[in-house]
């Protein structure tokens, strides 16, 4: 191909994920404009911010086993309509006459936005990630931290966006989500009457069964988990029972457990892939886990708007870093395993002193620090992935997505807030039971909705009274604001032992890698 078409496909594809960064950005900013404008409860906004979740992880594991079958060209029309698709259906939503009945339509009418464009930005990245990946098979690592500093790029662009227009201007929200169209028709624009390539599995001639072979019953097993533990809770929102929930999604997982066997001819697949497979779904929960939680956490040690300051400090990080992997790569002589190693040590020190960090300055240091930690997971756990199976295609490297996607919205998310309430409660309950009782939460929380792992955090309501009640705050409400942000802190650095475990991964990737003669590309025609 052509060094212009290749530029251009690079590019298309880095304002492709831009789209999605900045829609991701302002629908997180204008959550209090819906539960406001529609009476939502937290546990509705919740559901809608959910489906961004599932939306994405369907989008790319289902375009990834189809993007070398059906070519990139179709999956990025098709992310284009749902795009612009998904901005009608959510401007759909109305308050009407404040109803029941109208505030459910409103609410149907967010959440299928959400899911649609969540879907789109999935299938976006099960085309650019392989993409690039073929583009640039000489230098995976470098380009695929190119493309994916457009994600902090649009997460800063869109949260201040949502920091101008809505907190300084009210701008109507519909406004604000509306400009997530612009990069939309950019990307659209881009990749119009492009020249795609195929990849390497895909100009062999490979089958689907012999792309998911490396794949195999072992990272089935991943995804299937992942799979049954997403449905256990999806299902409820919809007035599923519990258990009858928990037994459908045993059932989905399953059957994706047997449809991977079936396929591949009950492949065991590779262990090296698997453990790649284990480390992304730790990686989800460290980052993007980590960024749902890292602005409230930050805004409740601080104010609200340090909180954004840091969340806006930390993207620009991740941003500037990107472009700055070749560099760091040659110059300090890092294969992509003792990159992602040297990161997971940063991160795992950051988010220690992120624990005790005082003071705006002490907490800059110590975000920064995590910040250069984080940058280069998950775009160069993809190269490491795409480098060695090349006969996966495009179906190793999406999938590879979907896990660290899944593993958030199953795990990493919902983990973090339990682990707040956990220390948090038994924080306070250890200093003042009395006061306990009186600022606990009506219903206990619960990890992967294990019985055995309830605790009481604090009631939302009046946790925020004594917030805002500063200088006249009572003595038990002071208790209570205490004992939150040391739940906080404990949480953080319960945090910083995830990277701390990829650190002992990587470790272990390192050695053995050493041990065949160290990491180097494998080409299809030698791969097992």
């Amino acid at each position: 191909m052509s060094e212009n078409n290749r530029m251009r496909l690079l590019w298309a594809g880095f304002m492709a994920i831009l789209a999605a960064g900045v829609g991701f950005a302002i629908r997180g900013g204008i959550f209090d404009n819906w539960g406001k404008e529609f009476g939502f409860t937290g546990a509705q906004l919740g559901a809608i911010g959910a489906a961004g979740l599932s939306g994405f992880c369907f989008g790319i594991i289902i375009g990834g086993i189809v993007c070398d079958k059906i070519g990139y060209g179709k999956l990025v029309v098709t992310a284009f309509v749902l795009h612009v698709i998904s901005a009608f259906v959510t401007f759909a939503a109305v308050p009407g006459d404040g109803g029941a009945a109208a505030q459910s339509l409103a609410y149907n009418f967010l959440f299928g936005g959400m899911f649609i464009f969540a879907f789109a930005n999935g299938t976006l990245e099960a085309v650019a990630n392989p993409l690039v990946a073929t583009l640039f098979p000489e230098n995976r690592t470098h380009y695929l931290n190119l493309l994916h500093a457009s994600w902090p790029a649009g997460m800063i662009v869109g949260t201040a966006l949502g920091w101008v227009l809505d907190d300084k201007m009210e701008i109507g929200w519909k406004w604000q989500l509306s400009l997530y169209l612009i990069p939309t028709a950019i990307y659209g624009l881009m990749f119009m009457g492009q020249k795609f390539p195929r990849s390497e599995a895909a100009e062999k001639g490979a089958s689907l069964g012999e792309m998911l072979k490396d794949v195999g019953i072992l990272g089935g097993l991943i995804v299937g988990s992942l799979l049954a533990l997403f449905f256990a809770d999806f299902l409820k929102l919809f007035g599923i029972e519990a258990e009858t929930a928990k037994i459908v999604g045993y059932v989905v997982g399953g059957l994706v457990v047997v449809a991977v066997g079936l396929v591949t001819k009950f492949s065991l697949g590779s262990i090296l892939l698997f453990v790649l497979f284990v480390t992304h779904a730790i990686i989800g929960s460290v980052e993007l886990g980590t960024d749902q939680w890292i602005q409230f956490i930050t805004g409740n040690l601080f104010t609200s708007e340090q909180g954004k300051y840091l969340f806006l400090w930390t993207s620009a990080i991740m941003f500037g870093l990107r472009f700055c992997g070749h560099w760091i790569e040659h110059t300090l002589k890092l294969s992509p395993v003792a990159l992602l190693l040297v990161c997971s040590a940063l991160a795992f020190v950051g988010l220690q002193m992120a624990s005790g960090m005082e003071t705006f300055p002490a907490a800059l240091l110590a975000m920064g620090i995590y910040a250069v930690g984080k940058t280069f997971f998950w775009p160069t756990m993809l190269a490491v992935a795409s480098d060695r199976f090349p006969r996966s295609g495009a179906v190793a490297i999406s999938i590879m997505g979907g896990i660290g996607m899944l593993s958030v919205g199953t795990i990493g998310g919902s983990g973090l807030g339990y682990l707040k309430d956990r220390f948090a409660g038994e924080e306070l309950k250890s200093k003042n039971a009395a006061v306990f009782e009186e600022y606990k939460a009506a219903q206990p929380s619960t990890f992967l909705n294990i019985k055995s792992t309830a605790t009481y955090g604090f009631d939302g309501s009046k946790l925020a009274a004594a917030k805002e009640a500063k200088e006249a705050a009572t003595e038990n409400q002071k208790a209570v604001v205490a004992a939150d942000r040391i739940g906080d802190r404990k949480t953080l650095a319960f945090d910083s032992y995830l990277p701390a475990t990829m650190a002992a991964i990587y470790l272990l990737l390192l050695l053995y890698f050493k041990s065949i003669g160290g990491y180097k590309v494998v080409k299809i025609d030698e791969a097992a």
